[in-house]
């Protein structure tokens, strides 16, 4: 909790991560030093996966580790043989875009008005990847 808190205007509550700790929800951990420095959440839903939460720790952020976490993502849902992957970004989080981008994440819509901030509501991206598996001949 300390982590989402400190990387977003608006956390999750205490209940909502308990509650995405659990059931069709799983999740990964990057350590540096034996410390936590960051973590995702993912959702599995029918044959699809969806990036729920990506937190890096302010202090050990801009050294590459969400791009090490969201491959660990991306992997982890190839290895549950996921078809899709999806997630939603702040309109305004052009790093995470970015990010996303490179990862080969393309714009698939927009949330009008979907998330709260301190001008009242903002856009959220929402973003997708396809993943191919090639069958056996």
């Amino acid at each position: 909790m300390a982590i989402e808190t400190a990387c977003h205007a608006f956390p999750w509550t205490q209940k909502t991560m308990e509650g995405c700790l659990a059931g069709r929800y799983f999740n990964g951990a990057l350590y540096v030093d034996e410390q936590l420095a960051g973590f995702y959440v993912g959702e599995r839903a029918g044959p699809d996966n969806t990036l729920m939460d990506i937190c890096i720790a302010p202090e050990f952020q801009g050294n590459g580790l969400a791009k090490a976490l969201l491959q660990d993502f991306v992997t982890r849902s190839e290895t549950m043989s996921a078809e899709n992957l999806f997630l939603e970004v702040r309109a305004s989080n052009k790093a995470a875009i970015g990010l996303y981008e490179q990862a080969g994440f393309i714009e698939s819509g927009i949330r009008k008005n979907y998330y709260p901030s301190h001008d009242g509501k903002e856009d959220a991206i929402l973003m997708a990847l396809a993943l191919c598996f090639m069958g056996s001949s």
